[in-house]
């Protein structure tokens, strides 16, 4: 983002909470205009808050990502009151936890309006604006579940596959137009999220996120650095991603084994659940009868701050370079040694 980034504008969805709470804290600290995009009207005050104390410019704007309309006139007015969109970065989602066969119909064109077409709308309303200008980033938030599905979660992990064939054909179209607009990904693993709070679950027990856990800083971070380096077609966060894209590609069948064996325990508490939870599908839990649930789930004494792998995957060309020259020094010692 360079010299420029205090007069920056960026859009983020599903601002709220997660990991769209950790990435507005993230751009708000360099100062950023950001443009806070949720349902909840007390998450989003709350969010909008906590930009100005950080030194950044905050426009709180009720959105519904799954109503194309609400996305256009939320662009629009992001556009007007802060000026050209430099950032977009999708994030918003919700979900349900149960199998297949207890999700009904309606439920599930829900979490796909929301999970991938709130995407797609996002998406275009952010070229729009970007492509004439010739400028822009687009960051789609995806997960490791993009590329290896899980039982319990059909409706988010189909949502996030589809958004990798839509990002990865929109991609190619960018770059057949020889435009500078850049768009690229950030695929994330467990994060200690308030999802597993309000998400609608008809689980007997505690939803929980697959450990290794990640605390939401852990990924904003990733996530800015992508949108500061945005010509790396995708990136992967956190060993358990790396580990779980790439086992896919060699032995998915047995990992559908494995999983059928331990998908479902591993995604509940040993806590019953509680029937009177509240739900986020239909209607936002942070609006203004509700409580800010913040970036953070119910799982930080199990969650890891740090992940040594983003550090590589930030600093892979020293890397390179380093190995490059490990391997020079070890031939020229080879070389002297046979003189």
């Amino acid at each position: 983002m360079g010299a420029a980034r205090h007069s920056q504008v960026a859009v983020v969805t599903g601002a709220t909470a997660g990991v769209g709470r950790a990435v507005v804290r993230e751009l708000a600290g360099r100062g950023m205009r950001i443009a806070l995009l949720a349902r909840g009207s007390t998450g989003l005050e709350a969010t909008a808050a906590e930009v100005r104390d950080a030194g950044g410019v905050a426009l709180p704007i009720e959105t519904d990502m799954a109503d194309h309309r609400q996305v256009e006139a939320a662009a629009a007015r992001a556009s007007a009151e802060l000026g050209p969109i430099d950032l977009w970065i999708n994030d918003a989602f919700t979900s349900v936890f149960a199998p297949f066969v207890e999700i009904g119909p309606e439920e599930f064109r829900r979490v796909t309006e929301v999970a991938y077409l709130g995407y797609v709308y996002g998406t275009r309303a952010a070229l729009d604006r970007m492509l004439p200008r010739n400028s822009g980033t687009i960051v789609q938030v995806g997960s490791a579940l993009a590329y290896r599905s899980i039982p319990l979660q059909s409706a988010y992990c189909g949502a996030k596959h589809a958004i990798v064939g839509f990002t990865d054909s929109l991609r190619t179209e960018l770059m057949h137009s020889g435009t500078r607009v850049r768009v690229t990904q950030v695929h994330l693993p467990a994060v200690n999220t308030p999802q597993f709070d309000w998400v609608l679950s008809r689980l007997s027990r505690h939803a929980q996120p697959v450990p290794p856990i990640y605390q939401p800083e852990v990924v904003a971070r990733a996530i800015a650095y992508a949108a500061e380096h945005p010509n790396r077609r995708e990136y992967w966060v956190g060993a358990s991603t790396v580990a779980t894209i790439l086992a896919n590609r060699i032995i998915p069948g047995l990992l559908d084994r494995y999983l059928a064996r331990t998908g479902f325990g591993s995604q509940q508490t040993d806590e019953p659940a509680d029937p009177r939870r509240p739900a986020n599908l239909w209607h936002p839990v942070d609006d203004g009868r509700g409580t800010d649930f913040g970036a953070h789930g119910s799982f930080d004494d199990r969650a890891h701050r740090r992940s040594p792998q983003v550090w590589l995957s930030r600093h892979r060309p020293l890397l390179a370079m380093s190995a490059v020259a490990a391997g020079a020094a070890g031939a020229a010692v080879a070389a002297a040694l046979r003189r």
